[in-house]
Formats: structure tokens, sequence, C-alpha cells
């Protein structure tokens, strides 16, 4: 199981749930799940991504717990979930339905939301009678569905079988992260979020990532390295929203295109200037401004075939194609 180290206060703290349950999946494995904020409110489903944990969410809980209930899981050995000798895409699957299963009563529509890896867990889920049940709209950030490691822009080199090479080694690597130092957060910073990254933000990403047994972040770097998910983006058939950092390096915006082009029903790419990878942490009120307006067009509106509206001039909105 993970260390579970995050900050103490400010915005990233993670907060107190209203309960914590834990949902058992296919295979037997056990997910530590939270649910925050009132029953009988408009559920939000958080998925985080690799090397992370609820405690990603910390900031949008804590704002939409205010008048949603707010469900976040840990993936299979992150946080307060064990590990499991499964590392599959369809065990990522069958975790997210196990958590619908447990946390939703029959019928009951959610917005999905995945980071990362929690975006190629939704993919991966797709298909599923489960999923299919329970997702009323779901908004994929910072996510690709294949190609990971030869789209990675992590190493400063020309695209080509070396940059990919090197890069499959950087994020496979069994060495261990060591402490969270102002070296580490610099080299954190460089990797996965924009140049202007604040400090606090920085310090709470790296004490997340930096929780992270190696031995799972090795597993699930071998799972993302040959992932190949586009028969799952072909099956997201609810309304799908797509939200991107300009300045990924991890999963650049030619994965967010990609999936705009494919996605069956895609209402808008919304793709964030100066921001890195970690979009839920580097822009949390733009994050969780998405996700209001999809809960209130999809969610409690129940008019799935109605576009959101824009949610400020902050955010630059690109169209399928451009």
């Amino acid at each position: 199981m993970s260390r579970v180290v995050s900050v103490a206060s400010g915005p990233y703290a993670p907060p107190v749930p209203s309960r914590t349950l834990t949902a058992v999946s296919a295979d037997g494995a056990r997910l530590h799940v939270e649910v925050h904020g009132p029953d009988g409110a408009p559920a939000v489903v958080l998925s985080h991504g690799w090397t992370c944990s609820t405690a990603f969410w910390a900031a949008q809980i804590r704002e939409l717990a205010r008048d949603h209930r707010v469900i976040a899981y840990d993936q299979r050995g992150h946080g307060r979930s064990p590990a499991s000798p499964a590392c599959t895409t369809d065990a990522l699957a069958d975790d997210l339905e196990a958590v619908l299963a447990q946390t939703l009563e029959s019928g009951e529509k959610a917005l999905v939301v995945g980071h990362s890896m929690g975006g190629m867990t939704v993919m991966a889920a797709a298909g599923r009678a489960r999923f299919r049940e329970h997702a009323a709209a779901v908004l994929l950030c910072s996510t690709g569905s294949s190609r990971l490691v030869a789209e990675s822009r992590v190493v400063p080199l020309r695209a080509g079988r070396a940059r990919t090479w090197i890069t499959g080694r950087i994020l496979g690597s069994r060495a261990p992260l060591g402490p969270v130092t102002p070296l580490a957060k610099r080299v954190l910073r460089y990797g996965t979020m924009g140049a202007g990254s604040a400090p606090h933000m920085v310090e709470a990403c790296a004490r997340i990532v930096h929780a992270c047994p190696r031995a799972v972040r090795h597993a699930w770097a071998g799972v993302l390295a040959a992932l190949d998910l586009d028969h799952g983006v072909r099956e997201l058939r609810v309304p799908t929203a797509v939200l991107q950092g300009a300045r990924d390096r991890l999963t650049p915006p030619v994965h967010a295109r990609a999936l705009v082009a494919e996605l069956p029903h895609c209402v808008g790419l919304t793709e964030l200037p100066g921001i890195g990878h970690m979009t839920p942490v580097e822009a949390p009120d733009l994050v969780t401004g998405r996700i209001r307006e999809l809960v209130a067009t999809y969610v409690t509106s129940g008019t799935p075939g109605v576009p959101p509206q824009s949610h400020g001039t902050s955010v630059q909105q690109i169209k399928e194609g451009a």
C-alpha cells in the first residue's frame, strides 16, 4: 500500500470525507473509496492518474462537496488501496465498475472524471454495462489512448527511436524517488507541470507522487507504455468533454486532439495555456468550473443533447479539427 503523504494545510490538503468505504473489484482487489458532500446531491466520480491518490483531487473535492456528492477512490496500489499483481487496463475497468456499484443506486447517473491514467480507466470501461448504466457524461483531463511514450516530450529530443527509448527507461525506472527535496521538485515541475506553477502546487504534487511505492510506479509504467485503448475511445458514447494543458509534456495536446477526432459524442476541447499535465492542481478553479458545467448540463438537467456553455475567456476553447 502507498504511503499516504500530502500537504497538511492550504487548498491542496485533503478534506475529511463524509464517509469511507471499501469497494471489492472482480479479482478481489480492495479499493479505498471516499464520499464527500451531502447525500442525494448530484454525483461526481473522480479517477486519479498514475502515481497519484485521492489527495490529488483535494481542491476539486473541497469546492464541489458543498453541493455535490463527490466520490473519489485510490487506484489499486495507490494511496490507501493495496497493491495487486493484476496491473492491466481490464483491472482498471473492473475497479471503476466496483466503485460505481458500491456508491451509486441502481440507474443513478453521475459525471465521471478521469485524469491521465484515470482517463484511461474510463476508456477501458467505456463498453462495460455498469459504466453505461451510471455515466451521464465524462470529463477526460490530460490523457491519451495510445502511443504515450512515443509522443511524450519529457525528453528534449526530436521525436524518434532514441527519444522513445530514453523516455521509456525514465518513466519505467525502478529507482526510488527519495525525499521531496528542492531538486526533486524542480525535476517534477519540468516533467509534469507548467513553468509558471506556484511553489505550493509543486509541493503538493511532489508529496503525492513521491508517496507512491516504486514497485507500483514501475508496474503501471509498463502498462502505460504498451497502452492501446483507441477502441475504448470509440466505445465512449456518452457526452464527453476533453481538457488539456497546452504545456503538457507527458501527454501533449496531440493526444487531446486525437480524442476529439474519435469520440462519438465530444462536447468540446478546453486547452489551458501555460498549464502542464497536472491540470486539476495547476488550474483548480477552471477544472472545477468545467465539472460544474457538465453536471448542470448532463446530470442535473438530464438533457444529454445540449452542449455546455463556455465558462470564461481565460480558457481557450478549441473546436474539433483546429
